[in-house]
């Protein structure tokens, strides 16, 4: 998910007068703790706000219990890919805790839930924060104000217990959403950010950062197996890296900052002729995104060259012609990253293929593209917070 508009101010004392409590940080796993991922059939038309940037779009998906592997020190609970657009899994805030399904995003450092006191019409088809029932549940003064690519969010910075898996972070900051508007039609609980403390808007320090601090994971790294299975298979690990996922050695690719996953690609290619990227430029891979999005001229022509035509907001080609549509090799550090057409066709809830590029509007100098899951489901990366680095390889 990329960067968002936001301010922060302060709130009337007599409304934060009815919130106080206390929290730390309790950090319980010294293991990998492993979180499988379940995609659902994408239903791509039925959704609004499609060209967003940052692919703020979900649906609501089913609880699914903590799984523990016996004789082993994993710990596994359900996600699912919601239409092809996010991985969302399930992590609890409170005492006694409340669950929720949120987005594990690379492109955020944001973690909020929606509160009981949001009666917008979105906030109302969520799982909502009831604040008086957990005993961990304190308010700060801090209140924030986020502004996506086609809605806005409002409310305040509160602080309590929050557990992924057998990770245990209290006094954790989160957003406690108030007030929404502009996300008509589209369901989610929430989003978790894994991405660095300085782009955080409500000035909370994001979870895995602190546990990281706090020495509660073995090693400071979080990787992705994204399954090209649409119900099954796909996986997020967090304090290490099973090595099952890939095949080959990790390439392993340096920041650009350590500040965001945001790396240098070399150039974009098709049928050995350079596309775009043509002097090298930035990519942000963001489990945050489905798709490849990039500056208008270039998706563009991309789009012209495998023939997609536009209908409505997608553009789309002829399913027969899918497998003879030219591979897109994006190089980084000299490496090749190919993805063929099958990968960047998707379908719709019609059995219709689209190219899953869009187009961003951000204002740069320098050119830039995001890597979302049409990327990912090829590559399994690590995102190595200790090293500032990315690790890709060929995904089993």
């Amino acid at each position: 998910m990329l960067r968002t508009q936001t301010s922060l101010n302060t709130w009337s004392q007599e409304r934060n007068m009815k919130w106080l409590v206390l929290l730390g940080l309790v950090a319980f796993s010294k293991c990998i703790v492993k979180i499988p991922l379940k995609r659902v059939k994408t239903m791509r038309n039925t959704v609004s706000g499609r060209n967003m940037l940052n692919n703020f779009v979900k649906e609501h998906a089913y609880k699914l219990s903590q799984i523990s592997f016996r004789g082993s020190n994993l710990t596994s609970h359900s996600l699912r890919n919601l239409r092809d657009l996010f991985y969302l899994g399930n992590i609890t805030i409170g005492t006694p805790p409340q669950e929720f399904q949120v987005i594990f995003d690379t492109g955020s450092s944001e973690l909020w839930v929606p509160s009981i006191f949001c009666i917008s019409t979105t906030c109302s088809k969520r799982i909502r924060f009831r604040h008086v029932d957990s005993s961990t549940f304190r308010l700060s003064r801090k209140t924030f104000s986020i502004t996506y690519g086609s809605g806005r969010i409002e409310g305040f910075v509160a602080h309590d217990t929050v557990r992924i898996g057998d990770l245990v972070s209290t006094d954790q900051q989160f957003g406690l959403c108030m007030e929404e508007s502009g996300f008509e039609g589209m369901i989610f609980d929430g989003i978790l950010g894994l991405s660095y403390a300085n782009i955080s808007y409500t000035g909370a320090i994001p979870i895995f950062h602190k546990l990281k601090n706090e020495g509660a994971i073995s090693e400071p790294v979080f990787a992705f197996y994204l399954s090209k299975d649409e119900r099954e298979g796909s996986v997020v690990m967090f304090g290490g890296v099973d090595h099952r996922y890939y095949k080959g050695e990790l390439n392993w690719i340096p920041l650009i900052k350590a500040d965001d996953w945001i790396v240098h690609m070399d150039r974009i290619s098709m049928r050995r002729k350079v596309i775009a990227c043509s002097g090298g430029c930035n990519a942000l891979v963001d489990t945050g995104s489905s798709e490849i999005v990039g500056p208008s001229t270039l998706v563009k022509n991309i789009l012209k060259i495998i023939g997609a035509k536009p209908r409505g907001s997608e553009y789309y080609v002829s399913c027969s012609a899918v497998n003879s549509l030219p591979s897109i090799i994006f190089t980084i550090k000299s490496n090749n990253y190919r993805v063929p057409g099958r990968a960047y066709i998707l379908k719709d809830d019609r059995g219709h293929c689209f190219a899953a590029f869009k187009v961003h509007r951000l204002s740069s100098s320098t050119e830039i593209w995001i890597l979302g899951d049409v990327f990912l489901r090829l590559y399994f990366s690590v995102f190595d917070r200790g090293n500032d680095r990315i690790g890709l390889a060929r995904a089993v």
